[in-house]
């Protein structure tokens, strides 16, 4: 966190980063996701010096988490796990089938 962080910033810092860690992130990729939530609020609500024009302007965290996540048992669906192996530049994912891309993301 940024020195002069307030400790509302700080308490939400810590509960963004449990909560990927609990979903299964590493702990250095949930340090990343709780900064740049904080950071993006923070630029959003006039606590930084500099602030991006999408972290000003883009859908609040809260809300675009909301309609990024899946719902029901069976987790993601197959064009959500084909959209997160093309980001991660996977090989071979146009013919891999649902349970194969979930076994190559780790889901």
């Amino acid at each position: 966190m940024p020195r002069g962080s307030s400790p509302k910033r700080e308490r939400q810092y810590e509960h963004i980063k449990e909560s990927a860690e609990q979903r299964g992130e590493s702990t250095e990729r949930a340090k990343e996701i709780a900064s740049r939530t904080v950071n993006k609020e923070r630029a959003r609500s006039g606590e930084s010096k500099t602030a991006s024009k999408t972290s000003t302007q883009d859908k609040p965290s809260t809300q675009r988490g909301g309609e990024r996540s899946h719902s029901g048992a069976e987790g993601p669906t197959y064009d959500q796990l084909y959209q997160e192996a093309r980001k991660r530049n996977i090989k071979g994912r146009s013919s891999m089938n649902k349970s194969e891309l979930k076994q190559k993301l780790g889901h």
